[in-house]
């Protein structure tokens, strides 16, 4: 009976962590991995909600005086890692979908890295979606709209929209009969980005 009371406990100090990383794996698109290493990160989401929880007491007591909020004991320490768990779910898979946090720590040199999984992932999460031309096996070309993209350049696939293929001479053969294209990626040697309109008017009035 001790035991099952120890890893209730257990189980109840962990659950925070637990709950960020199911928001963090669910809101990215990030591999799961291994269990041990999942609970390794349910341990630290788990002390980060805790030092949460005891910034948050506090200044929830202070509030408390101006307006009833409630008695702060168990259940309402347990409600507050529950939000708070939440809170840091929301805010962690914000900054692993873009580059404002590591961008600014890039600049101040304390790393060299960014947040996405690999340079794949990265070239289409760092830039907003413009026209791509997808090189294909056999010197084939497509291009199109990227309305979804694969996470990795091994499964997935591009679904393309407004496609077109080109052939030697860089003309467009339009596709005007279908919505989208779907391209397996493993099909795909190689991705080309086009410029948008506004940078192509820049360049050339540089230029």
């Amino acid at each position: 009976m001790d035991v099952s009371k120890d890893i209730l406990a257990l189980l109840t100090q962990l659950m925070p962590g637990f709950l960020t990383a199911w928001v963090v794996y669910g809101l990215t698109t990030y591999t799961k991995p291994s269990q041990f290493e999942r609970i390794v990160q349910a341990l630290i989401y788990s002390f980060m909600v805790s030092a949460l929880v005891a910034v948050a007491e506090p200044l929830l007591l202070l509030a408390g005086q101006f307006v009833r909020l409630g008695t702060w004991d168990s259940s309402a320490e347990l409600i507050a890692s529950a939000v708070l768990a939440l809170a840091l779910g929301f805010l962690l898979s914000f900054f692993m979908k873009n580059d404002v946090f590591f961008r600014q720590a890039r600049r101040l040199g304390l790393t060299s890295r960014t947040p996405f999984p690999s340079e794949w992932y990265g070239a289409f999460a760092a830039r907003p979606p413009r026209y791509v031309v997808l090189h294909l096996e056999g010197g084939r070309r497509i291009t199109g709209y990227p309305i979804e993209w694969p996470t990795e350049p091994t499964s997935g696939h591009f679904k393309l929209t407004d496609a077109a293929w080109l052939d030697d001479l860089n003309n467009e053969i339009p596709l005007d009969t279908n919505d989208s294209i779907l391209i397996a990626a493993k099909q795909v040697e190689m991705v080309e980005f086009l410029k948008n309109m506004s940078e192509r008017t820049s360049a050339t009035e540089t230029a």
